[in-house]
């Protein structure tokens, strides 16, 4: 007797617009597969997120404590294990506090037990991926305990948010270099004034997806800035690894860019890199291995990577904001980069959209400037928003399609450049800002070549560097900190001139630079640290 399917609630997939299918896959050919299961305690882990938003923040759970009371029931996971034998798949991994688990097999193995066909696609800029269209299906005996199926599809997901000046790489990624300035990671620790502080017993946890770095160039770089080389440890999630190819314009470029800012800021830091395929179901996995790392306890990630919230499916979003929900519970700090294509995002339909998970309410979302110093000055001349036209991008900014208003940003209103103010109907983009024009970037040495970057991927390691610092001095993790920012306008440099395309700068929060650029010192009072001495 056929066992009765339902469609898995947000699985469906659109063919991606330009691509073309080639074939089907391989049917012997092995995949793996992320499964997200219901958690147990769904409702209590809401309301503790709730009221963090609300400045109640509880004290952070260990992974021990978190698994024990929010992980998936071992009754979920055995009838997740009963359905795979069936269709002759193979658990080979289960994580009960990430409520998750891997499943390995043929693909004509995963195509029955999920009702879907996979085929072989091409794209002029996305490359070859595997794919699928339409909804999965699983049966209805499962149906209440399989909330995501990710990876059977294994389109890029994201992109890195980084830029390079003109006449340091090649590809569409630069920016114009006229009247042009670099600053260290120190120099704009000093700028920003951040507090003293080395990040001594904290990890900052980096999420990459492709790329590496070379142990030469951290040596060099660390010793040409006379600060101590930060121990770096490379964490591999569903079989990628440290992977330098020696193009720095390519995905060497992130991820060296965000060891060198987090490290420069935080050298007695642990850096953390977890390196995962991009694809849905490697970010969202590199993220749940990050968060529930026992080994090395990151306080605060660092993502640099994400892509407009129209381009995930609604289980994706779904299954990685759970995940963004997790770390509130856990008390880590999660700096996330806004985007560097303006109000679009990138996006080719002409709307308006906002990089997920920037978006996430659960997330600190890092906006960009651009910054002018004197050389050899210890404060900032001037500071707008970052906006190099349309071929030398733009800070990403706007309103959320997909979340509601979170409390801390209730009665907030968006400027835009033409019309009046928007008042905030769902979650306005960025909270933060800092540097981010290649114009005015950060000189950093990838693949042996020094060179000036920019982007808000830049930013989120900055800023991931500042919280570490903060965690240092305090002796614990700050945890959620957008409620307690929300409330501490000194901490914070307004930006109020300049625009990313629809939105413009404005005093007080903005959709460009949320809450502005940082004074390091002010942000550590704010969240609860005395800080009287500078960088």
């Amino acid at each position: 007797m056929t066992k009765a399917r339902q469609q898995l609630v947000g699985s469906e997939r659109a063919a991606v617009k330009d691509s073309k299918r080639l074939g089907p896959i391989d049917p012997d050919e092995t995949l793996r597969v992320v499964v997200t299961l219901r958690r147990r305690g769904a409702r209590e882990l809401e309301e503790l997120a709730r009221r963090a938003a609300h400045g109640q923040q509880a004290e952070p759970l260990s992974r021990e404590a978190f698994a024990q009371r929010f992980g998936a029931a071992p009754e979920d996971f055995a009838k997740l294990e009963a359905f795979a034998r069936e269709y002759r798949l193979a658990v080979e991994q289960r994580d009960p506090g990430a409520a998750k688990a891997v499943l390995s097999g043929t693909v004509e193995h995963f195509q029955a037990a999920f009702g879907v066909e996979l085929f072989h696609y091409e794209h002029p800029t996305l490359g070859p991926f595997r794919g699928r269209t339409g909804p999965i299906t699983i049966p209805a005996d499962i149906s209440g305990v399989v909330t995501a199926v990710l990876g059977l599809d294994n389109r890029p997901q994201a992109r890195a948010h980084f830029r390079l000046r003109t006449g340091t790489g090649d590809g569409p990624i630069m920016a114009r270099a006229d009247s042009a300035q670099a600053f260290t990671p120190v120099q704009l620790a000093a700028l920003y004034d951040f507090p003293d502080g080395d990040g001594a017993g904290q990890c900052i946890g980096l999420i990459e997806l492709g790329g590496g770095y070379e142990k030469s160039d951290l040596s060099a770089y660390f010793g040409s800035l006379g600060v101590a080389a930060p121990q770096v440890v490379s964490v591999s999630v569903d079989g990628t690894d440290n992977s330098p190819s020696g193009n720095p314009s390519g995905p060497d470029g992130e991820v060296t860019l965000d060891v060198e800012i987090a490290g420069a800021i935080a050298p007695k830091a642990t850096i953390a890199v977890y390196f995962a395929p991009n694809s849905d179901a490697g970010f969202v996995d590199a993220v749940s291995q990050a968060l529930h790392d026992a080994t090395n306890k990151p306080s605060v990630l660092s993502i640099s990577w994400g892509s407009p919230e129209s381009s995930w499916t609604d289980q994706a979003i779904a299954s990685f904001n759970d995940m963004l929900q997790s770390a509130v519970a856990l008390g880590v700090t999660i700096c996330a980069a806004a985007g560097d294509s303006g109000s679009s995002d990138g996006a080719s339909d002409g709307a308006d959209h906002v990089d997920f998970p920037a978006s996430s309410p659960y997330v600190l979302a890092c906006g960009g400037t651009h910054i002018t110093a004197r050389a050899g000055s210890a404060a900032i001349s001037s500071e707008v928003v970052w906006n190099d036209g349309a071929s030398g991008g733009a800070t990403g900014g706007g309103v959320s399609a997909r979340f509601t208003l979170p409390a801390w940003q209730e009665g907030l209103a968006a400027a835009r450049v033409d019309g009046p103010p928007v008042s905030l109907a769902n979650r306005g983009v960025p909270d933060v800002a800092a540097d981010a024009s290649p114009t005015s970037g950060y000189e950093v040495l990838i693949d042996g070549q020094s060179v000036p970057v920019g982007g808000t991927s830049a930013v989120a390691p900055l800023f991931a560097g500042l919280i570490a610092r903060i965690n240092a001095l305090s002796g614990r993790p700050a945890g959620f900190v957008n409620q307690k920012l929300y409330q501490a306008a000194s901490a914070f440099n307004d930006i109020t001139s300049g625009d990313n395309g629809t939105y413009a700068a404005a005093a007080g929060w903005d959709a460009c630079t949320g809450l502005g650029s940082p004074k390091g010192r002010n942000i550590a009072t704010a969240l609860g640290v005395s800080a009287s001495s500078s960088a």
